[in-house]
């Protein structure tokens, strides 16, 4: 008798823990559906996209630094105010504007390397960014002292690592080239982009300068298609030796397939 009582007991208790665990699946399971209900509720976070101003989810945009692209294609486009999407905006103050309707035509090639020759660690590179926004700090190097007190600019950068910094507009004039004149135009900077390669010229840049700065071309040219190319030592020749004799012209027109007849200077080193 008592062994039938125990076990009926027993029946009886193995009856209710399995059901107080299938009420508690049940309840997990109705709790993650109303977890679910109110996500699936919740508003999406909306971005605009800096080159046509559609509003979008920010889950679907394309991020760029603090910016939002709708499509790839509008990430590697200039937006309507001159500025790369796919560049690194680091806006410099030592700008103005271009004459009433003169539109780019002419890329002019540097290079630059602050402390000079040196470009091994990336604070070269921000050096370089510092002093085109009027930060460089003149007590970091004795030749900063020299500079620190120059306005200039260029439009582009591109670093030993490859990255394309944008600096100015490309609607803005850049104070980059100088005293210059490019076959009989004098003031080059009117008409011109800057493209500054950190390295000096006494050593050869690196490949993937070379790539970045084929693609940021390509990317330039879409918006003006008849850019011409010429090294500030060709349009300030009695100042000026940049990009130097390691700069590689004819890779630079084999990469971008531009006609040699828009290097009115060659594709000799120089």
């Amino acid at each position: 008798m008592i062994k039938w009582l125990l076990l009926v007991l027993g029946a009886a208790y193995f009856y209710y823990w399995f059901k107080g665990k299938e009420r508690a699946a049940q309840a997990r399971l109705a709790q993650a559906q109303l977890e679910a209900q109110r996500k699936g509720a919740m508003p999406q976070v909306m971005v605009q996209c800096q080159l046509c101003h559609v509003h979008l989810p920010k889950s679907e945009a394309i991020k760029q630094e603090d910016r939002f692209y709708c499509s790839a294609q509008h990430l590697y486009a200039l937006d309507h105010s001159g500025w790369l999407g796919a560049a690194l905006w680091r806006p410099s103050p030592n700008h103005d504007s271009r004459p009433d309707g003169c539109s780019p035509d002419l890329v002019v090639m540097h290079h630059i390397s602050l402390p000079p020759s040196e470009f091994q660690k990336r604070t070269c590179t921000q050096y370089i960014i510092d002093f085109f926004q009027n930060t460089l700090d003149p007590t970091v190097h004795p030749y900063f002292a020299e500079i620190s007190s120059q306005k200039v600019s260029s439009h582009f950068l591109i670093s030993r690592q490859g990255q394309i910094f944008q600096l100015v507009s490309t609607k803005q004039r850049a104070w980059h080239a100088g005293v210059s004149e490019f076959l009989g135009r004098e003031r080059c900077n009117d008409f011109s982009i800057g493209i500054e390669m950190e390295g000096d010229g006494d050593s050869p840049f690196e490949e993937i300068q070379y790539q970045e700065l084929s693609t940021l071309i390509q990317y330039l040219e879409k918006a003006f298609p008849q850019l011409q190319f010429a090294g500030h030592s060709d349009i300030a020749p009695q100042r000026k030796t940049d990009p130097g004799k390691y700069f590689d012209w004819a890779k630079l027109q084999k990469t971008t397939l531009i006609p040699e007849k828009n290097f009115p200077f060659g594709l000799d080193s120089r």
